[in-house]
């Protein structure tokens, strides 16, 4: 399949080297191919939309571009280093939102986020500031496992965004949010946060809208690969069929 490149998104630099970029990307789990062949390249500041139904390869796509998985073949680059061999140079500049929240759930949403604060060197303030932007501050001291799957993805985005990563990779954001929520979430994860950023979604109609650049996959391989501009609704659905 050809490959396909999104423009740069509007403020991101039309040159200069790719946030990510994929060359034959494979991965499998012993006889079971998870993504074969995959290819493409990612603007800095552009949006990677990718679909696709359960199965089809994209945690482990994300996976591999967060640096918590090696890929078995081809080459992947990610903000300039390659993976895996300079994956500690580029773990700091990802924020990851994950399918789950990668929280403690005995610990409250602001004990977690302060935590994640020390690891990244982020003031204290920048954790309130957060909890507040997402409507988490009056629930903040409560022990995550109490808290409604809705509010701990609230944390879980903060966590995701803490230290203000250049390149955020989203499984799902906008899962168990309610439309309040979703909107107060959405400078920090949306295309208005700046960052360059891969979403995994199931909401076909959303994530079009969101996306600069469109991956469809089926059986771990590229079935759509894609401007956003140049995609219908109607493809991306035969994608779940």
């Amino acid at each position: 399949m050809p490959q396909a490149e999104a423009a740069p998104a509007p403020g991101a630099e039309a040159t200069g080297e790719p946030a990510i970029e994929l060359l034959e990307l494979s991965r499998a789990y012993g006889e079971r191919v998870a993504l074969a062949g995959l290819t493409l390249t990612l603007p800095r500041g552009a949006t990677l939309a990718v679909f696709g139904a359960n199965g089809a390869g994209k945690t482990t796509l994300l996976r591999i571009l967060a640096t918590l998985l090696s890929p078995h073949a081809g080459t992947v680059r990610v903000l300039g280093r390659e993976l895996p061999g300079e994956g500690w140079a580029v773990r700091g500049r990802i924020g990851l939102l994950a399918h789950e929240p990668l929280l403690y759930r005995e610990l409250s949403g602001r004990e977690n986020l302060r935590f994640h604060a020390r690891l990244h060197g982020v003031a204290p303030a920048r954790v309130d500031a957060l909890l507040e932007a997402v409507g988490m501050a009056r629930r903040a001291d409560e022990p995550l496992r109490t808290l409604s799957r809705g509010m701990a993805q609230r944390v879980a985005i903060c966590r995701a965004v803490l230290h203000e990563p250049e390149l955020l990779l989203l499984d799902e954001p906008l899962a168990n949010l309610d439309p309040g929520a979703a909107g107060a979430v959405e400078p920090l994860i949306g295309a208005s946060s700046g960052a360059t950023r891969v979403v995994i979604s199931h909401d076909v109609e959303h994530g079009l809208a969101q996306a600069d650049l469109v991956l469809g996959l089926r059986g771990g391989r590229q079935a759509l690969l894609a401007p956003a501009a140049d995609v219908e609704v109607a493809a991306l659905r035969e994608l779940y069929a």
